[in-house]
């Protein structure tokens, strides 16, 4: 059995279907099952079960000795969220839960942490160990992944094999449901689709131009391979960035989309909204000599290849993967 938190949410649901291509059938899957605006990312895949959120670690005292992995991605993802206490339970206090079971009954791990550690960037997006700790993220969200970084790095007790990802800007099918969390891929083609144009952030710093934040932005399904290359490699534990390795600005995934679509690109540009804009980042570039220094090989995604393959896809049709 391979056991995926998150499962019914973005990331999570590609990976189901990744390890179904690879076939893998033998999955639990785990999520707060209510929100059924989710459901569809589920829709004809295979797995042995679902598990309720709450009940998880119950079924798990169980069932422990038929898991062989476990791939913990469900957590708050909303970086607009202020309330701690949210993130203090489901990013904090159950992922320690999820480490602790996996410390007490051999499993190893693979979690989701997040760019959003690295804040502004002062210290750089090196995923060197040494840093976290002077990390200073802009956002309630990016501070609960760093402290559990910072917690996980502390343990004398981990598990014989683990490591956390730090996702940068995720992008690709099945994320329908992530309203205004979703990528800037999504809410653009939905624009252009319903005014013909985009509209992109105005910057307000003087050191960018308007739509020239750069973002390192990754499409899923390299997500999902990495993951699969960690789940047999099972050795060289730790924290470890996923992105591309290269920064790309907005106005270069917005002429993708409108690429995509065979469209001339029109674009506007509006303030970034007041709640969001102490933190939002201007820049992120992952640094990603560790994970190739374990042996990961594949190429990733270009920005234009992937959004070509989303737009196309998925998007027009609402199709899922």
């Amino acid at each position: 059995m391979i056991i995926i938190t998150g499962a019914a949410g973005f990331i999570g649901s590609a990976l189901v279907s990744y390890l179904n291509e690879q076939r893998y059938f033998d999955l639990v899957l785990v999520d707060d099952f209510s929100k059924s605006r989710k459901d569809d990312n589920l829709k004809g895949k295979q797995f042995s079960q679902k598990v309720e959120r709450t009940e998880f670690f119950t079924w798990l005292e169980k069932n422990q000795r038929m898991v062989q992995f476990v791939f913990h991605l469900g957590a708050r993802t909303d970086t607009a969220e202020t309330n701690t206490k949210i993130f203090d339970e489901l990013n904090v206090d159950y992922s320690k839960n999820v480490w602790n079971a996996c410390v007490k009954f051999g499993l190893p791990l693979v979690y989701a942490s997040s760019a959003a550690t690295y804040g502004n960037g002062d210290f750089g997006y090196d995923d060197d160990h040494k840093i976290v700790e002077k990390l200073k993220p802009l956002n309630p969200y990016g501070d609960s992944k760093n402290e559990f970084d910072k917690w996980a790095l502390k343990q004398k007790k981990a598990p014989y094999f683990w490591v956390g990802l730090k996702f940068f800007n995720v992008y690709g099918p099945n994320e329908y449901h992530k309203d205004r969390m979703a990528s800037v891929i999504f809410h653009s083609f939905n624009q252009i689709k319903e005014t013909g144009k985009v509209k992109l952030f105005r910057s307000h710093k003087t050191e960018f131009e308007d739509g020239c934040q750069k973002r390192d932005f990754i499409y899923v399904k390299d997500i999902v391979k990495v993951s699969y290359f960690l789940m047999h490699h099972r050795k060289n534990s730790g924290l470890y960035n996923l992105g591309t390795g290269t920064a790309r600005t907005f106005y270069d995934l917005v002429n993708a989309t409108f690429g995509a679509l065979r469209k001339k690109a029109e674009i506007e540009h509006i303030d970034i909204p007041k709640d969001i804009r102490e933190s939002y980042q201007y820049f992120t570039e992952a640094k990603m000599d560790k994970l190739k220094s374990i042996g990961y090989t594949e190429k990733f995604y270009s920005l234009e290849d992937g959004v070509g393959d989303y737009v196309k896809n998925y998007l027009v049709g609402k199709k899922y993967y």
